[in-house]
């Protein structure tokens, strides 16, 4: 480099600059010395753009030249940017004389109808560069260049390429506490729909209001700048991309489709075929996208310097970004604002090195209040617990987990030989079948009853940041590394044996410490009334959909229900959702560690076996294999008539599976989680049992497309 262009560059350097996403840049006149060298004359106005190394990759790049893409567009946008100089480290532009539509009609507000007329021309313009001018394509770009269905699917797999995967060590843990898993892009990527063929063509692909220049002199009135994200594909994607990242009011939008479909049509009418019909397949791709860079940049921006008003901020654009998304990366629901802001503070928090402003209020924030409900735990003193909060927010992608009701980031902690997991209960979760005991209590007596029940062991419980509570326990999975294996398909024989030990066990526990009244109940009709009551706290809409198909109301299953009487067995202490979900396997004798205990209650211990067959997968062999050891190792005073009973509680099961997953349905609740997304994919056979069951003859809806659309469970 000549010496009188670094001195200039480095003058450039230490001036002010516009401090874009990806680069710095600085304007200034050439000087007497530089000016001849570029080609300019002296007091000629340039940009000087430096790329920025703090740069997070939250872009796809096709190319990386981004002199050679303005080279191909000069023929067709003469009044583009020219490179005059190009390194490694800088790169030297002519200077657009104008500013930014920024500055002069920010974001959200409509557009003067004459600039979206030449946005229109000014994207129909781009797509006629020739594809002969143009760098070559990467390898994975698809080889029929009028491939719409391939391009999308291309661009979402350079998405997750591109951004999710070189950022997902440090912001891995953020996403999925906010409910975005690893493989959200890819499947967005493999539901892509068949399209209609458009020929490919040069896209700016990043046309927002910072990106246009408004011209004093008016001719051109609008100048394109920063190709550096250019690409070629479909040219349904630049208007996409176009129309989500300008911001435009809504009601603007139709106006804007219009104006491109004029403009393109009149030059290359072929990109205008089936606009209407693929625009919200290249929409939502747009808005799931940009969930990463707009997350990242906010959890950044408060590393950067901390305030409450950043925070609300941050806060506000990640939700938008995520209510966005939702839909394109169906999540199962959007975080509330308090859920976003805890999931930042947290992840800000374990970044304790980060030095600053926000040190003192980082103290803050590592802080908890103890519940008293729990005393301390020796093993697990209140320093261990604030290095377990720390460390739960740098927690990576593949130890956190979310699941219906819980967020569980599994973390070391000091020098302890095991991991722990903090588990937070998610807000606004509502459960039809509610929770009877607590679970840190239901822990702590199996712990001190000596019984042998694989469960985890509770090391505090408390609140932090604004009352966010938590629990610690043990971590129970046989790999830190890897989700923990729960047996989906059924238990295999040994397994089925331990469960069983285990259950026999329940007996051992003090369940009087946790439930005083319980055993002075008629435990059959009690969770009669709780089935009864449950239907009577359905929404209106799910009982009418439960009238349609069938299904009796209150009061009827009250009478139908009230014609069995079962035996007296003595009360234990059960589990209460043997789900597979909540059985973890492990390596030794004891196979199966049971998991959350939130459903636990006092009652028959034929209910907790039999509800488990309900739930989980089971041959005929395994059942028999299970009651046999069940009646052999359980006493008789727990297992007495059990062979006349066992049906009447499994009959109760379906029919308040009919009800639950019914409702589940109607709500769309839940139907990502897999225990949830199994009974209503069976749904059809769960409603047959249960009207049969019930005594009650098959429904006849009025609508047959109704019954087939709700038994057939599909989301």
């Amino acid at each position: 480099m000549p010496g009188a262009l670094r001195t200039f560059v480095e003058a450039a350097e230490a001036g002010q600059a516009s401090s874009g996403h990806h680069n710095r840049n600085h304007v200034l006149p050439l000087t007497e010395q530089v000016a001849p060298l570029l080609g300019r004359a002296p007091g000629t106005s340039v940009i000087v753009r430096i790329r920025r190394s703090d740069a997070l990759p939250v872009v796809i790049r096709t190319w990386q030249d981004e002199a050679a893409i303005l080279d191909a567009v000069h023929g067709a946008l003469p009044h583009a940017p020219e490179c005059l100089v190009k390194t490694p480290g800088y790169a030297v532009h002519s200077y657009v004389d104008g500013v930014p539509l920024s500055t002069i009609c920010g974001n959200g507000k409509p557009v003067d109808t004459l600039l979206v007329k030449a946005l229109a021309e000014l994207l129909a313009r781009t797509a006629q560069v020739r594809r002969q001018a143009l760098p070559p394509l990467p390898g994975s770009w698809p080889a029929n260049h009028g491939d719409s269905r391939a391009f999308l699917k291309t661009l979402a797999r350079c998405a997750d390429e591109q951004i999710r995967k070189p950022n997902w060590g440090e912001f891995g843990g953020l996403f999925k506490a906010l409910g975005i898993s690893d493989d959200a892009l890819l499947r967005l990527a493999a539901g892509v729909p068949a399209m209609t063929r458009r020929p490919y063509s040069l896209l700016h692909a990043d046309l927002h209001r910072d990106n246009l220049i408004v011209s004093y002199g008016g001719d051109p009135p609008l100048v394109c700048v920063d190709w550096e994200l250019a690409t070629f594909g479909d040219p349904l994607h630049d208007l996409a991309t176009h129309l989500v990242r300008m911001r435009y009011p809504y009601h603007q939008w139709d106006e804007v489709i219009e104006a491109w479909a004029g403009a393109m049509g009149k030059r290359r009418p072929a990109a205008v075929k089936g606009l209407y019909k693929d625009l919200p397949h290249y929409v939502d791709f747009e808005r799931a996208q940009s969930v990463y860079p707009d997350v990242m940049r906010a959890a950044r921006s408060l590393q950067e310097s901390f305030t409450q008003k950043g925070c609300d901020e941050a806060t506000a654009e990640v939700h938008r970004a995520l209510t966005a998304a939702a839909g394109p990366l169906r999540l199962r629901s959007t975080p509330t604002h308090d859920e976003i802001e805890r999931a930042l503070v947290r992840w800000l928090a374990s970044r304790s090195d980060r030095g600053g402003s926000g040190r003192n209020w980082l103290i803050d924030v590592s802080a908890w209040r103890p519940d008293r409900r729990l005393p301390e735990n020796p093993r697990f003193p209140a320093s261990a617990v604030r290095e377990a909060l720390l460390a739960e927010g740098a927690a990576p992608a593949h130890r956190v987990f979310k699941g219906t009701a819980h967020l569980n980031s599994v973390v070391w902690v000091g020098d302890m030989p095991y991991p722990v997991v903090v588990r937070r209960q998610l807000p606004d979760v509502s459960r039809l079948e509610p929770s009877y005991l607590s679970e840190h209590a239901v822990l702590k007596a199996i712990q001190e009853s000596g019984a042998q029940v694989a469960a985890p062991q509770v090391l505090a419980l408390g609140e932090s940041y604004r009352g966010d509570a938590f629990s610690i326990h043990t971590y129970v999975g046989t790999r830190v590394d890897q989700p923990p294996s729960h047996p989906v398909n059924g238990l295999l024989p040994h397994e089925a044996d331990a469960l069983v030990d285990q259950l026999c066990e329940l007996t051992r526990v003090d369940h009087r410490a946790i439930d005083p009244q319980a055993g002075d109940v008629d435990f059959y009709a009690w969770l009669k009334e709780q089935l009864v009551g449950l239907v009577r706290n359905l929404p209106k809409e799910s009982l009418q959909l439960a009238r349609t198909l069938g299904l009796p109301d209150e009061r009827r299953l009250r009478e139908i229900l009230s014609r069995h009487r079962l035996s007296h067995r003595a009360p234990a202490l059960l589990h209460g959702d043997l789900n597979p979900w909540n059985l973890v396997r492990r390596n030794d004798h004891r196979a199966l560690t049971i998991i959350d205990w939130e459903m636990a209650l006092v009652g028959d211990p034929l209910y907790d076996l039999v509800r488990h067959m309900h739930l989980t997968p089971i041959r005929p062999e395994i059942r028999d294999r299970m009651f046999r050891r069940w009646e052999r190792n359980m006493p008789a005073e727990y297992s007495r008539d059990w062979r006349v009973d066992w049906r009447v509680y499994r009959w109760s099961e379906i029919i308040r599976s009919a009800y639950v997953d019914l409702d589940r349905l109607a709500t769309r609740t839940g139907l990502d989680a897999p225990n949830v997304r199994r009974a209503v994919d069976s749904y059809a056979e769960t409603l047959a049992a249960a009207t049969a069951s019930l005594g009650l003859p098959a429904s006849r809806t009025a609508n047959p497309y109704l019954k087939l659309a709700l038994t057939r469970g599909r989301s």
